[in-house]
Order: structure tokens, then sequence, then C-alpha cells
């Protein structure tokens, strides 16, 4: 008998059980959610002068200002001028780079520097003073002797590349400068 009593009030604690645990209010917390969105980097350089016209008087300089100018929020970067001379510029004419700019390797006649990001437009001039020098020691007759395709002549182009590239298993995370350059010129510098 007192089994069968047993059952059913058992019965009945475990249904009230049931009712009671299915109304108890648990706590619970939710967090905002956090949406992130990936955008571009990106590098943006000009090369740009105001100089015109170069007419060669011995011993004279004459005005040139390239500039490379690093646009505003341009990502930190490695940027590249490449001078090139003809032939026979060094027979009539002299320049130096302007501070800042490093040879990549002897003689290349590639130079760069590294460019931080800034919400400013960054402007480095290419030549020291922003001129060329005509040689004392270049005459009349060498001038004379001259020709459309015999003028000397200088010219530049810049690159930009990255400055980082994440870390590998050495620990690296940037380009050395010879590995950016290899980015633009896989041909290696001279």
């Amino acid at each position: 008998m007192k089994k069968k009593i047993l059952i059913p009030a058992l019965a009945a604690v475990l249904a009230i059980s049931c009712v009671i645990g299915g109304t108890i209010a648990w706590l619970t917390d939710k967090t905002e959610t956090i949406d992130n969105t990936f955008t571009v980097g990106d590098i943006n350089i000009n090369l740009a002068e105001t100089t015109k016209e170069y007419k060669m008087v011995p011993g004279c300089t004459i005005d040139k200002d390239p500039k490379v100018t690093v646009e505003a929020n341009s990502e930190k970067s490695y940027v590249f001028v490449k001078v090139e001379e003809s032939s026979n510029f060094d027979d009539f004419m002299t320049y130096a780079m302007a501070e800042g700019w490093r040879e990549l390797t002897e003689g290349s006649g590639v130079y760069y520097r590294v460019v931080d990001t800034s919400a400013e437009a960054q402007i480095f001039p290419v030549l020291d003073g922003d001129k060329v020098t005509v040689k004392k020691e270049v005459t009349k007759k060498d001038l004379n002797a001259l020709v459309t395709e015999t003028y000397p002549k200088l010219s530049f182009t810049a690159y930009a590349v990255q400055y980082f590239n994440g870390e590998d298993s050495t620990g690296q995370t940037h380009f050395t400068p010879e590995e950016a350059w290899a980015q633009v010129n896989p041909e290696p510098a001279p």
C-alpha cells in the first residue's frame, strides 16, 4: 500500500518540478556585435617638375626640380627613383641627389627612402638644390658638336612598394630595400 501511494506521489512531485523548472528564469547576457570591415590599403605617388628649359652654359647651374609626392594616407612604403643618364651625360653635367635618398647598390642609379603613412601629402625633392651643373671644362666646340640625338639626357622614374610583407619564419615583418625593388623590377639593380 505504501508503494501504491509513493509512486503516484513521486509522479506528482516530478510533474510539479517540471512545471516549476520550465518557468524558472535563467540569467543570461549578450554582447553587442562587433563588425570588422576590411578596407583596401594603397600607395599613390606622383613625379613632377616645374622647370622646362635646360640650356647648357659651361660652369652654370640649371634649375631642375623633379619631386616625388606620396599622396595622403598612402601606406608605409619604399619609394624609389631610378635615374637614367645618356651615355654622354657625365661628359657635360653633374648633379647630386637630395638629402634622404640612399643608393640601392653603388652605381645602380636606383635610390630609395622609407616613407611613413601620413594624413598629409609628402613631397620629396630628387636633386640636391633642385639643380644640375654644366661642367666648367665644357667648351663651345663641345656644345656645337651636339645634335638633337646626342644632347645629354637625364631621366627619372619613381616607384613605390609597400613596406610590410607580413611575418615569416625568421620574424621579419618588412621587405628589405632589395626585395622591395625586385617587386617592381625583377632584374637585379646593376
